[in-house]
């Protein structure tokens, strides 16, 4: 019998997304409407030998808590226990956008200098690509270095809202 990751859909004002629990720690928050559909749950789904099961847990409800404090402009950062579900570098990646401030963004040769990898602009687009957890891994805070709205899963109006909602 495989594991299960407790999943529910989120209905964000801009765009659902489907969120996930593995254990006791959030492993997923991705639109269901996506760039590269599918890829991250098999990645997901593969790495922690689990499938989905439709079902709230504590922890997908206490990311819709904190969500829609966001979303109300109430909450900058969040609180949640994360399960970061990739190899050492993507998660090296990942947990760099959990360094990026509410309301200002990084370009991706900054993020690659940064990570003291300067000549690994793309590796590190395609690991901020790889992120299951948008938003609480605030990816959409990443941008082009001529400050171009970039690469998001959720698509470039989706993260122009996003950025806009941060801004105000």
């Amino acid at each position: 019998m495989k594991a299960k990751i407790q999943v529910q859909c989120y209905h964000s004002p801009c765009g659902d997304l489907l969120l996930g629990s593995f254990g006791d720690k959030l492993c997923l928050c991705n639109w269901v409407v996506e760039k590269h559909s599918g890829r991250i749950d098999r990645r997901l789904q593969t790495l922690l030998k689990a499938e989905y099961e439709n079902a709230q847990s504590d922890i997908t409800c206490e990311a819709i808590r904190q969500l829609n404090e966001y979303f109300r402009r109430e909450r900058q950062s969040f609180d949640m226990p994360l399960l970061l579900v990739g190899t050492e570098f993507q998660k090296r990646v990942w947990n760099r956008l959990l360094e990026i401030p509410y309301g200002e963004t990084l370009s991706y040769g900054d993020m690659a200098q940064s990570l003291g990898i300067p000549k690994a602009v793309r590796a590190v687009a395609n690991a901020n690509g790889a992120n299951a957890i948008s938003l609480f891994v605030p990816c959409h805070r990443v941008i082009g270095s001529n400050g171009s709205l970039t690469g998001f899963g959720g698509g470039i109006e989706v993260k122009k809202f996003l950025l806009a909602l941060e801004r105000q």
